[in-house]
């Protein structure tokens, strides 16, 4: 931890990815949750968009996130991941996402289970964008895990 108080951040106020090599490997697990706002007449036509079902591609999509997090946010370490699991449901506002990610490494995984959540958030959006244009969505990490 730098004299700034961030961990990626050093004494000189320069970014770092920070070393982890001396903690030791520990069971990981992290929860992150998504819900994307869509109206009515968007959620009934989920399974039959002109791009095809969005549920299923965004689950996909969604866990591919979370095994290429390393390559999106430049300061993560790259995570041996046990699991990543996505699951969507539709809910009265729309579609709630959980995405679930573990692993046993000397770090966490919760920009893993964020990303997931939010890449499987982004492709429903990008699905449905032709017919709602009034969509919104949201992601929080909900649980972290640790031993």
């Amino acid at each position: 931890m730098s004299e700034h108080g961030l961990s990626h951040v050093g004494d000189d106020g320069a970014v770092r990815m920070v070393d982890v090599g001396a903690k030791p490997a520990v069971r990981r697990r992290a929860v992150a949750r998504a819900l994307v706002r869509l109206a009515p007449a968007t959620v009934a036509r989920l399974g039959d968009l002109p791009k095809g079902d969005a549920l299923t591609t965004a689950q996909l999509a969604g866990i591919m996130g979370a095994k290429r997090t390393a390559e999106l946010i430049p300061l993560c370490h790259p995570l041996p991941l046990t699991h990543a699991g996505v699951e969507l449901r539709i809910v009265p506002e729309g579609v709630e996402i959980t995405a679930a990610v573990e692993t046993t490494a000397p770090t966490g995984v919760e920009m893993e289970a964020l990303t997931a959540a939010a890449v499987a958030a982004l492709t429903v959006y990008d699905m449905a964008k032709a017919i709602d244009k009034s969509m919104s969505f949201e992601v929080e990490l909900v649980a972290k895990e640790k031993g």
